[in-house]
């Protein structure tokens, strides 16, 4: 059944698995300490839920700032990536601990689950890490996922738990994600300005919508802001998962979203196949092909890119590592893995089929990125 409404999010027949992301700001208070009694009732919303039946998996923020408070770092443990590193080790042990005892005392076991870029991002890795949701999910337990920050660099991280959780949600073959915020949902306009008016339903994320986000994290305690939850939207659409933002400053802030119809519900305009929205959700292309007008009007037919229609060739990669597909303007159009290497796309780059077997010294493949390695943006 189809998720359009907010009242969906906790209605077992509409929404069997729901993501549940909770951001450092929510859950540490300005001392660097846990709001316990917000997360007591959170707890108990989500007792709640999995007693009507919905599986339930929690991606968790906050052991940076809970570490960088117990270890006494400036600039909440943020100041260098040794320091957020130490802190996230020293806080994942609080964070963890915190989440098994507040749901134990629901009647609820709590599983740890921390994941780095490359565990979503790698095909064998990203199917381990579904098998293992799906069988924590089947035995009733609450998975608490988050990003390995303790040996993540900014090279290969998420750098935010809003597309954590999009993947997540993929991976756990979720429903609907939640991404609980400090706002009421995405405003027509930056929420500073007069006359800002939140938009209580979206119908796919346009140009039009990205130019309402705004960048940032208001509390200094997170990572992402209005931008990277739009990301997230677009992640989760390609699956044909519903997300919703809502205010998570209130006590139960489920039941208020739902009781009041307050928030942001994104509603998929799509569902790709299982590979293609895997594709679709990678966020770490090893280097990019810029195409030609001809081309783009191709690929939204369905083809395969050629040689013929790249213009351009960035970044290093080796064959079957994915590459991001690129308009004139840079706007990304596709992504996909690619049949060539990057030092042989720039060899073969414009060139007909008829011209490449001479340049490479064998038969050419039938594409650089075939139709069926590849997914539009």
């Amino acid at each position: 059944m189809a998720i359009d409404a907010l009242s969906h999010l906790t209605d077992p027949q509409h929404c069997g698995t729901l993501v549940l992301k909770v951001g450092s700001a929510l859950l540490v208070d300005g001392r660097g300490e846990p709001r316990k009694e917000w997360l007591e009732a959170l707890v108990s919303e989500i007792a709640s839920l999995r007693g009507s039946g919905q599986r339930i998996v929690v991606v968790s923020s906050g052991a940076i700032a809970l570490g960088a408070s117990r270890l006494k770092l400036d600039k909440g443990g943020r100041a260098s990536l040794s320091d957020a590193q130490a802190a996230a080790s020293v806080g994942q042990i609080a964070l963890s601990g915190l989440w098994s005892e507040l749901l134990e005392a629901e009647g609820l076991a709590a599983a740890q689950m921390l994941v780095t870029l490359g565990d979503l991002e790698e095909r064998r890795r990203y199917l381990n890490a579904s098998s293992t949701l799906t069988r924590l999910l089947e035995a009733g337990v609450v998975p608490v996922v988050n990003e390995n920050d303790s040996v993540a660099t900014e090279e290969i991280r998420f750098g935010d738990n809003d597309r954590l959780a999009a993947r997540v949600a993929q991976a756990a073959g979720a429903d609907a994600v939640v991404l609980l915020s400090d706002v009421d949902g995405l405003m027509d306009r930056d929420p500073a300005q007069d006359g800002a008016v939140l938009v209580p339903v979206i119908n796919g994320v346009t140009d039009e919508v990205r130019a309402m986000a705004t960048k940032g994290s208001a509390s200094g305690l997170g990572s992402g802001g209005m931008v990277s939850k739009l990301q997230a939207a677009e992640i989760a659409e390609r699956a044909g998962i519903a997300l919703a933002i809502i205010n998570g400053k209130h006590a139960k802030p489920l039941s208020r979203a739902v009781d009041q119809n307050l928030g942001t519900l994104f509603v998929p305009t799509r569902s790709d196949d299982a590979r293609r929205s895997w594709l679709g959700g990678r966020i770490a292309p090893s280097g990019t092909l810029t195409v030609d007008e001809g081309c783009i009007a191709a690929l939204a037919k369905g083809a395969s890119l050629l040689a013929a229609g790249i213009i351009k060739v960035k970044g290093t990669f080796e064959r079957g590592e994915l590459v991001s597909i690129l308009d004139s303007d840079g706007c990304a159009i596709a992504q996909g893995l690619s049949e060539y290497s990057a030092e042989n796309c720039r060899k073969i780059c414009g060139k007909r089929q008829t011209e490449q077997e001479d340049i490479l010294g064998h038969a050419p493949r039938s594409a650089v990125v075939h139709r069926d390695q590849m997914v539009m943006l």
